[in-house]
């Protein structure tokens, strides 16, 4: 049975990389009907950082990737490691200095493995890998001795994580060897850049997922746009949702080229997502949520034409966020002295053309009538009708408001 787990420090907010192990590794578990676990990797005391952990928790929850049993957390399993580290200094394959314990590989040793990734062969030689420490003065583990052990003990049979722990292997192959335990096969994901081609970073944007939550983004379009960040599923398919992530899911398809952050793209497939959950009845309850402290907007979700906003909203929003400017029909600013003329003009040229009866198919053809005759553009005439420079559709509109809607727009001084 395949077994993974997603190892993350407690050492900070989750950023995009540590939330795409996640994924992948939840991803392979899923697709080979495996098993999925969570370990904290808290030995680095001084790293710690106070709410870090229960944010990981919540992180995942918020994000559905659901975990096998207890959370396994290092801090609470140092008897384990200083007992494999006392058989190292039995065996002379470790050493004490400086107050820690180390371990040299051998120079002359060869240490090969076929990287998943890529299907790639790695070696490295003993004599190019620095000596390292596997038990710090403190009596913790590094993460060197700490992994190698946890992922013994719990049969972890594919270990998924950064490239940045390639030159780092040989040192847990090393130690998987001489403390007979078996070894798992190895995962390296690419690296995520920024747009310049540097390591993702704050500096371009790089957040944590309740940043991106708290921006507007849904769950599902993270996990869908995280998921495409190195992994290329064929067929040139960009929307997925996780059971259709889970059914294409190989590894062999992830890329060994590093991947490019685009904001723009992540937003574009958040509108995707937006108009998805529109079509399954989802939306409104999204929006009550992340608007659930904004009463002005919530009293007209909840009056008798939300839904009606909301569907015309769907449209034209790439984040929740966008929803609040586009119902909020406050005027923009004052008419100049011509437009207040090009209303009037209007407003008398609707009335003679309609009557009563502003039916939407008939509205279209009377604004392009009345453009053409007046050498008024559609932008300017939308603004006329609506207080607004962009927005909800004026047929969209007509349909949920009705002509009074537009008629106090064009009366306004």
């Amino acid at each position: 049975m395949v077994k993974v787990r997603f190892a993350p420090s407690p050492t900070g907010y989750m950023h995009i990389g540590g939330v795409r192990t996640a994924l992948f590794n939840y991803l392979l578990a899923y697709k080979n009907k495996g098993e999925f676990y969570l370990r904290i990797e808290d030995t680095d005391q001084k790293r710690l950082v106070k709410e870090s952990e229960e944010i990981i928790y919540k992180t995942l929850e918020w994000l559905g990737l659901k975990w096998e049993g207890d959370v396994v957390r290092q801090s609470e399993r140092l008897d384990l490691y200083k007992k494999y580290t006392q058989e190292l200094l039995d065996k002379k394959i470790a050493h004490k200095k400086e107050g820690a314990v180390w371990v040299k590989l051998p120079e002359e040793k060869e240490f090969t493995w076929t990287d998943l990734v890529g299907s790639k062969k790695i070696s490295f030689k003993g004599k190019d890998v620095d000596e390292f420490v596997i038990l710090k003065s403190d009596g913790f583990p590094t993460y060197h001795l700490a992994n190698v052990i946890d992922d013994s003990a719990m049969k972890i049979t594919h270990v998924l994580r950064g490239e940045e722990w390639i030159s780092s292997t040989p040192k847990h192959i090393y130690l998987y060897e001489v403390l007979g335990l078996k070894q798992p096969e190895f995962a390296h994901l690419p690296v995520i850049l920024g747009p310049d081609h540097a390591k993702l970073s704050k500096r371009h944007g790089a957040k944590s997922v309740f940043d991106y939550r708290d921006e507007g983004f849904v769950k599902e379009s993270i996990l869908n746009f995280i998921a495409l960040l190195g992994w290329n599923p064929g067929e040139d398919r960009e929307q997925m949702s996780m059971d259709e992530m889970i059914d294409l899911f190989d590894i062999k398809d992830i890329n060994t080229a590093n991947p490019i952050f685009d904001t723009k793209k992540m937003e574009w497939l958040n509108g995707v997502w937006i108009r998805t959950l529109n079509e399954e009845k989802k939306l409104k309850d999204r929006l009550e949520e992340f608007y659930k402290n904004e009463k002005d907007v919530l009293s007209k979700l909840n009056a008798e034409k939300g839904c009606d906003l909301v569907n015309a909203a769907a449209s034209r929003m790439r984040k929740l966020s966008d929803f609040k400017s586009l119902i909020d029909f406050k005027y923009n600013r004052k008419l100049t002295k011509e437009e207040k003329e090009n209303a009037k003009t209007l407003l008398e040229f609707l009335n003679t053309k309609l009557g009563n009866d502003w039916d939407s198919d008939e509205l279209l053809l009377v604004i392009k009538e009345f453009s053409k005759n007046y050498a008024v553009n559609f932008k300017n005439i939308f603004f006329l009708l609506t207080g607004k420079e962009q927005g909800i559709g004026i047929l969209e509109l007509n349909e949920i408001f009705g002509k009074e809607f537009f008629i106090g727009n064009l009366k306004r001084e």
